[in-house]
């Protein structure tokens, strides 16, 4: 049995009691980053980004405008501090660049001619490209919470050039490309799937390939990789963070749901009936709708993770370290 075999088959379930909350007073933290000077950076909904820095302390960046509020849901962290912000407005979209003193610009309204529609996620490559997600062009978007909707779709900036490299994704969340820098992992949130693409010279995707499929009320959100070859996924509603293989073998590293509220929603999404109510009301112990993760300490070993309905995040220690991020040592 190779090392990498063996040290995720001794991966155990992690119970609630082993979450350790941080942080204080956050606003809607759905995505969550992580860096080698031992901060964890979250989204915030009253408008830019969260900052809890080792020693507990809380700080905020916020947009300082007074004709525009900026909705982030996905983040990025720059290499010159400053951060990226994927505006998921209830009409309006868009990737904005805010910079540590409050200020605010616009970095990509538009593609192909057409204005970006509520965006979700922005990714920075190695290579200095940015991988951004739409999750659908329907209005409004929870119609789209169903399986037989794929309107979602990929951009790729690349040099000042942007263009859309994926389309017919069945709600697009987040997505990273693969620390082989060859392909590109996509969690599909209500086609409940992870897949991935094969990544051209010039950025061009092809040769779409479905990684797993998730059942039940499992709907794939955030996602990061680790050093034995395992994608951990989140799930929202279901506060489950999963952990799969490239053969697609799935298991549950943690867990916080109710049987009897999931089976709702289960019933719902199957009558093509799934709302926000659904979403919004979860029945859960600790965590509100799990929806980011990012590995963090010095070692890679502890798993940060984010929940769009909560306050503040939960951590707990993994025997297996994450791959460090494009932004580690930002």
């Amino acid at each position: 049995m190779s090392q990498a075999t063996l040290a995720s088959s001794h991966l155990k379930r992690v119970g609630l009691d082993q979450l350790t909350p941080f942080g204080n007073n956050l606003a809607r933290p759905e995505c969550v980053l992580a860096t080698a000077s031992g901060s964890v950076f979250a989204s915030n909904w009253r408008g830019g980004v969260s900052e809890i820095k080792a020693n507990g302390e809380v700080c905020e960046y916020l947009a300082r405008s007074d004709s525009f509020q900026v909705l982030p849901n996905g983040i990025t962290l720059m290499r010159d501090g400053s951060f990226l912000l994927c505006h998921l407005g209830a009409d309006d979209g868009g990737v904005y660049r805010l910079g540590r003193d409050g200020s605010l610009e616009p970095l990509l309204l538009e593609v192909d001619g057409a204005a970006l529609p509520p965006t979700n996620f922005a990714h920075e490559d190695k290579q200095g490209r940015l991988w951004i997600t739409v999750s659908t062009r329907t209005r409004p978007r929870a119609l789209a919470y169903r399986n037989d909707v794929s309107d979602g779709f990929i951009v790729l900036l690349d040099r000042g050039a942007a263009r859309i490299v994926a389309t017919d994704v069945g709600y697009t969340n987040e997505c990273l490309v693969h620390p082989d820098g060859a392909r590109l992992f996509v969690n599909e949130t209500f086609s409940q799937r992870l897949s991935t693409y094969d990544i051209a010279e010039d950025g061009s995707l092809s040769n779409k390939k479905t990684i797993t499929e998730f059942t039940g009320a499992t709907f794939p959100d955030g996602m990061a990789f680790d050093q034995e070859g395992g994608i951990w996924v989140t799930s929202i509603v279901s506060n489950r963070l999963i952990r799969v293989t490239e053969d697609g073998k799935q298991q549950v590293i943690v867990e916080d749901s109710n049987a009897e509220y999931l089976a709702q929603v289960e019933a719902a999404f199957i009558d093509k009936t799934l709302g926000r109510p659904h979403l919004d009301n979860i029945q859960s112990e600790k965590l509100r709708s799990v929806s980011s993760l990012a590995f963090s300490g010095p070692d890679l070993k502890t798993v940060v993770l984010g929940c769009l309905l909560g306050q503040e995040l939960f951590s707990f220690r993994s025997p297996v370290a994450g791959v460090a991020p494009t932004h580690w040592n930002y």
